[in-house]
C-alpha cells in the first residue's frame, strides 16, 4: 500500500526552518555513530524535497531517501539530481527494495503518519543489525502543553485546519513505547530548539540489537 499526498505538500526544495535547529543535532548523531569505522550509508524516511538529504550529502554519507508525494520528489529530483530520492512510503517493503543502512532519519514526519507502528517497523527492517534510528518530531512535554494553553497557541500548534498537518502528538513515553515495541533498544533523546523544558522539537535515537 502506498500513501499518495496532494501535490500541494510541498513548496520548496531547501531545508525547512525546523532543519536549522535539528541538523546540527542529527550531524553530531551520526558523527559519533559511524566514527571512522562503518560505511557512510544512510536513508532518509519521509525525505520531502530533498534538503536534509542533501546537506547529509554535502557532509560526505551516501544518502537514500523515498517520500510518498510525487511532487516533493519531482522538486527534490530537479534541485539534487545526483541524489537517489524516490517516490515510496513506509507502508512499502523498503529493505527489500533498498537493502538495509547503518542509520536510518526521519525528521518530523512521524507527526504526520496515520499507522506509526507499520512505521517504526519499516525502520526497524531498514537498519542494520547495530546501526540506529534517529527520528525527530516536535516536542510534547506538560510545561510546553501547559505554556502553550495559558497563551492561547493550541490552535496554531495543533493545526488542525492545515491539510496534512500533524495527527500524533507525541511524548518521550509514548515515542520511547513505539520504538521499544519495534525492537529498538537504548533509546535517547536529544532537544532542540528551546531550552529542554520548552523544547521546539525532540529527536530520538534508537539502536537495533547487533
Amino acid at each position: 500500500m502506498s500513501v499518495e499526498l496532494d501535490a500541494t505538500t510541498y513548496v520548496h526544495a531547501k531545508p525547512t526552518t525546523a532543519h536549522s535547529y535539528i541538523l546540527p543535532t542529527v550531524f553530531d548523531v551520526l558523527e559519533n555513530h559511524f566514527d571512522g569505522t562503518l560505511e557512510n550509508d544512510v536513508f532518509d524516511l519521509g525525505c520531502g524535497t530533498g534538503g536534509a538529504a542533501a546537506a547529509l550529502a554535502q557532509k560526505g554519507y551516501d544518502v537514500v531517501g523515498v517520500d510518498p508525494s510525487n511532487d516533493g520528489i519531482t522538486k527534490a529530483n530537479i534541485h539534487y539530481p545526483d541524489l537517489p530520492l524516490n517516490v515510496g512510503s513506509a507502508y512499502d517493503d523498503l529493505s527489500r527494495e533498498y537493502g538495509k543502512f547503518n542509520a536510518v532519519i526521519s525528521l518530523e514526519v512521524v507527526e504526520h503518519v496515520y499507522d506509526p507502528k507499520s512505521f517504526t517497523s519499516t525502520m526497524y527492517d531498514l537498519v542494520k543489525p547495530g546501526g540506529i534510528a534517529v527520528m525527530s518530531t516536535p516536542y510534547h512535554g506538560y510545561l510546553k502543553n501547559l505554556a502553550l494553553a495559558a497563551v492561547g497557541k493550541m490552535d496554531d500548534h495543533f493545526m488542525p485546519l492545515k491539510d496534512h498537518g500533524h495527527i500524533k502528538f507525541w511524548s518521550k513515553s509514548t515515542l520511547s513505547t513505539l520504538l521499544a515495541d519495534s525492537g529498538f533498544d537504548n533509546i535517547r533523546f536529544e532537544y532542540v530548539g528551546r531550552i529542554p523544558a520548552f523544547a521546539k522539537s525532540m529527536i530520538a535515537v534508537a539502536q537495533k540489537p547487533a
